[in-house]
Parts: C-alpha cells; structure tokens; sequence
C-alpha cells in the first residue's frame, strides 16, 4: 500500500464526527451489503472515547437501521489505544503512531483481522477480513472527517 500518515495521539486524531461507507463482501455466497452513515468519537467519563455509529445497512437489496457502540480507551503510548465493546469486553489493540496497524480479533471459531490505515489529516479505512468455518467475509470502511458546519 502507498504511504501512511502517522498519528502521535490516536484518541485526539479520532476525536469528532466522521462520514462512513463501508462495503461488505461475502465471499462464499458473493452476496453484497453496504453501510452509509456517521460515527462520532466523544469524551467518555473516565477518560477515551465512546465510538457510536448509526446509518443504514442494505443487504441483498433490504435496508436496515444499523448501529453499534464502542469504547476507545486510552494505550500505553499516545498513539495507541484500547478498543473494546459496549460493555467492557476487550475487541483489539490499535496503534496508529505509523499509520498503519494490523490486529486479530478471534471470536468463538472465527478470526477477525483488521488493517487499519490512515490516509490523512481527514481520512482512515479498516478492512477486516473474516474467517472461519461459516465465515469468508471483507468489510472494508472509509471514515471521512465530518465537516463543522
């Protein structure tokens, strides 16, 4: 891949309102799905960020409301971060301090591996890929800063 903008302080770089597409591919099936809508990182008591995402999923042509909520903690260095879900459970590791950052997420008989690059002041993807013995999935998200009106 092209080159990678680094990030000295993750949760200050994800901070705010960003635009998202993401794109789901099931290899098995060639189904595909879409996602449009926002996620916004705000201040969490505590200390991090509270990851909400809300929009629309369509599969095989049915729209959905869809939403998730993460939690983004502060890493052991400012570059890095703890990610974990709504309710506390560990979900991967992230550290943007290259711009770059692979992490795997197993889950029950699946893997989730994640690459997660930084394309500028304004931009970042993830794409995870997912496998297992039901499972042949690439979910690959663009994030793009919201701007303030």
């Amino acid at each position: 891949m092209g080159e990678f903008w680094p990030v000295p302080d993750a949760l200050a770089y994800l901070t705010g309102s960003w635009q998202v597409r993401r794109s789901v591919r099931d290899h098995a099936s060639d189904a595909r799905g879409e996602f449009t809508g926002t996620t916004v990182f705000s201040p969490l008591e505590g200390g991090g960020l509270l990851h909400e995402e809300s929009g629309s999923f369509v599969w095989q042509g049915v729209a959905r409301p869809a939403e998730r909520t993460l939690r983004f903690l502060a890493g052991d260095a400012p570059g890095t971060a703890d990610v974990r879900f709504a309710d506390g459970r560990p979900f991967h590791d992230l550290d943007l301090s290259t711009g770059h950052h692979l992490a795997d997420h197993p889950c029950a008989a699946d893997l989730y591996r994640g690459e997660f690059t930084v394309l500028d002041e304004d931009r970042w993807r993830t794409v995870w890929r997912v496998g297992g013995p039901a499972k042949d999935l690439v979910l690959t998200t663009d994030y793009t800063r919201a701007l303030c009106p």
